[in-house]
């Protein structure tokens, strides 16, 4: 599990939190599950329940969401008038197969690499993002020059300039504040990766600006349709750390889109 953490590699954690009768596996044993659903490490105990664990793995990595999974005999399951596959108040059931006929219950956590805030230049703005980064639960990657740096406290990752990798794991999201230093670099640099979210700090007619330059120079159209600018949600920010809070409010609405049920989700549906 630490190896993986620190490779930024997503897994599945299944926990044995209760069994009746005779099961194989006892309550508190674990296992390691890959997205592909490979066991990893580990053992919660032979197939009368790891094809329905498994499952639940691949599907709590995909959406990000635990999983309770009730593992019983078909009689059981009959006495309490649900199916295998059905789900009620949380709990999925599957049935046993294995002449045991002991029940499993057991609990799917997905682990994610954590959010990865990338500011790109040194900018009041980028190290009053920079200070939020870790208290909001993001990884940081400041990109700004050596000289640049010494500004910046703390950072998990530093990079001369601009050159970003152009794939990371776990979700990344960008924010260009570079304040006239290096702005079409940088957003160039931005364009050119894959992240959840690209923004750019800076007024509406520059951004408008600085795309006009970025067609120019060659970079499609698709591309320039994927940056926000300007960044941050409108909450009338003045200083660099409202603005700083304002980016961070709408990479967090991007990120718990869906979670929590937002006022934008109820009002969408």
């Amino acid at each position: 599990m630490d190896r993986l953490r620190r490779e930024g590699t997503p897994y599945a954690l299944a926990t044995v939190v209760r069994t009746v009768s005779v099961t194989a596996a006892k309550a508190g044993a674990k296992a390691v599950i890959a997205p592909d659903g490979t066991m990893l490490a580990g053992w919660i105990g032979g197939g009368c329940a790891r094809g329905a664990v498994l499952k639940a793995a691949r599907e709590a990595l995909a959406d990000g969401k635990t999983r309770l999974i009730s593992v019983q005999p078909e009689d059981l399951l009959a006495e309490q008038g649900v199916a295998a596959g059905d789900e009620h108040q949380g709990v999925r059931y599957a049935r046993n197969m294995c002449p045991s006929q002991g029940s499993m219950d057991v609990f799917v956590e997905p682990v994610l690499p954590r959010p990865r805030l990338v500011v790109l230049g040194a900018s009041p703005v980028a190290l009053a993002l920079a200070d939020l980064a870790g208290r909001m639960g993001y990884d940081l990657t400041v990109c700004a020059a050596p000289e640049d740096q010494l500004a910046f406290r703390q950072a998990d990752e530093r990079i001369e300039g601009f050159a970003l990798p152009v794939e990371a794991p776990g979700s990344r999201y960008l924010v260009v504040s570079t304040q006239g230093r290096g702005d079409l670099a940088a957003l160039k640099a931005a364009l050119a990766v894959e992240a959840e979210h690209v923004a750019f700090v800076g007024s509406r007619r520059k951004a408008e600006a600085l795309t006009r330059k970025l067609q120019e120079d060659g970079i499609g159209l698709n591309q320039i349709a994927r940056l926000k600018a300007p960044a941050g949600l409108d909450l009338g920010a003045i200083t660099p750390e409202e603005i700083a809070l304002s980016v961070l409010a709408e990479i967090t609405l991007l990120r718990r889109r869906g979670q929590r049920g937002t006022a934008q989700d109820e009002a969408a549906t």
